[in-house]
């Protein structure tokens, strides 16, 4: 009995995208539908490291999702961005699963700036994954890269490539790491509204797309709503920023999976 439990843990997660599958961490990135390739703060430690070369304050986040309302499918990250002369470096560890099966990842980033309009990143990440009872254990080294283009004030373009170095944990199917390409865009209409899409390939899967909206309601408010196919997921969710601390909170649903809620809290040491 346990053994299957295990078995169907391990299959969940990846069905709902686990660490192995580079999460996109952040209640901002997933009220989105997780359309945050062009994003720029603490979280573009994962999802596009070339945003780093724009962060301009030291800031950390953390960030909490339970998937399906699952606990045993909890996904914790926690991140860090600090600039320095030249660049910015970037900090992230994630955690996934429960006893019988985890996943971990921890991730070391590197952004920069190239003028106002130009940014790359970098990032090597080791990633582990743990199935429980003494079925063992693997690990493997990761390389991600990003670019950023500000075209005009309005547009951003955004692109990032996860696994560039193929890495696998074992040539069978389900033990590969995927491949991930990422292409999008961020369109502001106003300094309160901008909408964002995406692409996303898989090398192993069919592409999917994404697509969000952002609203500021008032100076400290945030509304926000999204879509994504494969898997198809509504999503929606709020954030409060109060000086210098910020709090999102958002839900992604799956009509046959249900609801999973996330809660992210960042602070700027500026």
């Amino acid at each position: 009995m346990k053994r299957s439990l295990t078995l169907l843990f391990a299959f969940l997660s990846v069905q709902a995208l686990a660490g192995t599958d580079n999460p996109y961490p952040g209640s901002r990135s997933a009220a989105l539908g997780s359309a945050s390739v062009t994003l720029s703060d603490v979280w573009s430690t994962t999802h596009n490291q070339a945003g780093l070369g724009f962060v301009k304050h030291t800031s950390a986040g953390m960030y909490y999702e339970q998937r399906f309302l699952l606990s045993a499918l909890g996904l914790k990250i926690a991140a860090v961005a600090v600039p320095v002369k030249g660049g910015c470096f970037g900090l992230s560890f994630s955690s996934f699963g429960y006893s019988l099966y985890s996943e971990s990842k921890i991730g070391l980033a590197y952004g920069k700036a190239f003028g106002e309009k130009i940014a790359a990143g970098v990032q090597l990440s080791h990633i582990s994954a743990r199935l429980g009872d003494n079925y063992g254990s693997k690990s493997a080294l990761v390389g991600e890269i990003g670019l950023q283009f500000r075209m005009i004030k309005q547009l951003t373009i955004g692109t990032h490539i996860y696994n560039i170095t193929r890495t696998r944990f074992a040539d069978h199917a389900s033990e590969r790491i995927p491949t991930i390409m990422r292409l999008g865009m961020n369109y502001e209409f106003s300094r309160k509204v901008f909408i964002a899409v995406e692409v996303e390939k898989d090398m192993e899967q069919k592409a999917a797309f994404k697509a969000g909206c952002e609203y500021q309601v008032v100076e400290a408010l945030y509304l926000r709503a999204g879509i994504s196919t494969n898997p198809s997921l509504s999503c929606f969710g709020l954030g409060l920023a109060l000086k210098n601390f910020r709090l999102d909170l958002s839900s992604s649903y799956h009509a046959v999976l249900g609801l999973s809620p996330q809660v992210g809290m960042s602070y700027d040491f500026n």
